[in-house]
């Protein structure tokens, strides 16, 4: 039905027949050769009352919409056609139908509105087209230009991938990067699905020329680590000859990573001694009140255990003091807490840190357990915090520059439970990390074991299959203005396809992501190709035993035993 090319000439493709159930959405038929889907983008024209120098007037405008359903309402008759042998042609040509003119769908549509370059966003008129209005497909140019804030974005863009109802290459999708990095990420799917894929694709685009992002990914599971390509592959991509700009990606292991004890709070201890006694507590909560008082730079497990005893003595409290002697040692004398040693934030020329613009580092945890990795955590993202509340408020600080942190497994550091002792400092971040810039990007498969509030104030999401009921109601509690229609379409995504939606877009759509630029570093395992393998080398063997070593001039002896 589509009367005329894309070349900036109308596509026709149906005709409006009646309003639908709600007030914002139409229905128009289409015969089925157009393949209408859920989540397509269409549109007509209609005029709309404006305001233009203090007087209304009305104006052509070109209003879109989305489709959220598709029905046949004519096709061959039910009773023909429930013998499979007899072909569906045949049976038309019997009861006297051309057989090319059986298919006509109903789709329902919804009015997303018209673009507002004042506002930057979709205005809905709040009227629907009235019966017999053309509807055309939305062409790609346009789909472009409106769908995301990123054409009238003066920084950095993330290209993640394409529209998915369209031909490859035909519709690419960029995301602005500060828009999601000041309001806040998620990237939600099940496991599989391409959550890590993803998180990675926008990091190689926060690494460009166009950001310089300074970035740190919270990495459980050493899923990152290939990221390292970036500073050898694609220089054309990631790098800028004429600025000498060359990003650089840092991998650090638990073993660059040390907590100052100077660094840690009261309630931090606590949480590390695992339920100190009452009692307990007050001697710490005084010996650890005087050592602050002191002023020092540095404070040892030595000075803390002798300040506990000096306050135990004094309080009457010496069994609680010797309980804590013992209780200290098991918690702080590990690798992961030092007197002197600590994170440094910003790097300079005499010393290695976590972040600076053109950095992307990666936290490798995976060797860690998961009450450390909430410690390391909860200390770092302060430590975050903080110095860009300093930056911000004119004061000295170690970062004069905006960041922005992944926290790949999310819901290990903001578990619904509450049990985790970041999810106090993360829930801080991203109520107020706007103001001093500081973005969070929560990565996670189990959206229903993350925190409501945390997974609500990630204000940009992008979320890919999901089939586990929970985790879908978790999705529907706490994004906002994703539509129904979308919602349904999770369990049935593909790897690689996603839902995006939030404060970065103009409307909700779906996505195709696109391809990496580096290696996937979170594949699963070849298993069946390693057990062959294993067994070939085991094979070789007798009874897959190494032939045991002979001394030599035993031999002889041997045989005559």
């Amino acid at each position: 039905m589509a009367d005329k090319d894309e070349g900036g000439i109308k596509m026709v493709i149906g005709v409006v027949s009646e309003p639908g159930e709600d007030a914002n959405q139409f229905v128009f038929v289409t015969p089925d050769d157009t393949e209408l889907k859920t989540g397509e983008f269409v549109k007509y024209e209609a005029s709309v009352e404006l305001e233009h120098e203090r007087e209304i007037k009305e104006k052509k405008r070109r209003i879109f919409a989305r489709v959220i359903n598709r029905e046949q309402c004519r096709g061959f008759p039910d009773r023909f056609m429930s013998n499979p042998d007899v072909p569906p042609k045949l049976v038309a040509r019997k009861l006297g139908i051309s057989s090319e003119e059986t298919d006509l769908y109903r789709i329902k549509a919804v009015v997303i509105g018209y673009y507002d370059e004042r506002l930057n966003d979709f205005t809905n008129p709040r009227i629907v087209p009235n019966p017999g209005t053309e509807i055309e497909l939305a062409t790609n140019d346009e789909l472009e230009e409106f769908l995301t804030e990123a054409s009238s974005d003066a920084g950095g863009t993330a290209l993640i991938g394409e529209l998915l109802h369209r031909s490859p290459g035909e519709t690419e999708i960029s995301l602005p990067i500060d828009a999601f990095t000041s309001t806040h990420l998620s990237i939600l799917a099940s496991t599989g699905s391409g959550k890590s894929y993803t998180a990675a694709v926008i990091a190689e685009e926060m690494m460009k020329p166009d950001s310089k992002a300074a970035m740190l990914i919270i990495d459980p599971h050493g899923e990152y680590g290939t990221l390292k390509e970036i500073e050898e592959r694609n220089q054309d991509i990631f790098q800028d000859a004429d600025e000498g700009y060359s990003p650089s990606v840092q991998i650090w292991s638990p073993e660059d990573i040390k907590i100052q004890i100077s660094e840690l709070t009261q309630s931090d201890l606590f949480s590390i001694l695992d339920n100190p006694s009452d009692a307990q507590e007050q001697v710490l909560s005084e010996a650890w009140d005087n050592l602050q008082n002191k002023d020092n730079e540095y404070i040892s497990l030595e000075e803390i255990k002798e300040e506990c005893a000096s306050v135990g003595d004094s309080m009457d409290l010496e069994s609680s003091a010797r309980a804590l002697d013992w209780r200290l040692e098991k918690a702080l004398n590990r690798d992961l807490f030092h007197h002197s040693k600590h994170i440094s934030l910003s790097s300079n020329q005499n010393e290695r840190g976590l972040l600076r613009p053109g950095q992307c580092t990666v936290l490798r945890l995976d060797t860690m357990g998961l009450r450390d990795q909430q410690m390391l955590t909860t200390v770092l993202l302060r430590k975050i915090n903080q110095a860009r509340i300093e930056a911000e408020k004119g004061r000295e600080s170690e970062l004069d520059f905006p960041v922005f942190v992944m926290l790949e497994e999310g819901h290990r550091f903001a578990p619904a439970d509450g049990s985790a002792r970041s999810l106090g400092v993360l829930s801080t971040i991203l109520s107020e990390g706007r103001k001093f810039g500081v973005g969070i990007g929560i990565i996670s498969q189990r959206p229903s074991k993350i925190d409501d509030d945390v997974l609500s104030q990630c204000k940009t999401q992008i979320i890919m299959q999901i089939k586990n009921p929970n985790d879908q109601e978790a999705v529907r509690r706490s994004v906002e203005g994703v539509g129904e229609d979308l919602l349904s379409e999770l369990p049935g995504l593909t790897p690689g396809q996603a839902v995006v939606s939030g404060d970065s877009v103009n409307t909700p759509f779906l996505c195709r992501i696109r391809e990496r630029h580096t290696e996937h570093g979170a594949e699963s395992l070849e298993t069946t190709r390693i057990w062959r393998e294993e067994w070939q080398k085991l094979d070789r063997e007798p009874d897959g035993l190494a032939e045991p070593e002979v001394e030599e001039g035993t031999e002889d002896r041997d045989e005559t035993l």
